[in-house]
């Protein structure tokens, strides 16, 4: 189950990727709902992603605490 809501909110991530504010909305909601481990693989996939969205940048702060 836990895995399931790491791939949807990875999606979700990834459609709402046009917005920086809607998505660090979407990054808070995920840090309530996933596991510590999804948190650091979630980390390195928007790591990834800012590099085709460098707008996404200010997001990252949400992950470091």
């Amino acid at each position: 189950m836990a895995r399931a809501m790491f791939e949807y909110t990875k999606t979700v991530l990834d459609k709402v990727s046009f917005d920086p504010n809607l998505f660090c909305r979407e990054v808070k909601k995920a840090l309530h709902r996933l596991l510590p481990h999804e948190i650091e693989e979630l980390r390195i996939w928007i790591t990834a992603l800012t590099t085709e969205n460098p707008e996404l940048n200010q997001c990252l702060i949400l992950l470091k605490t």
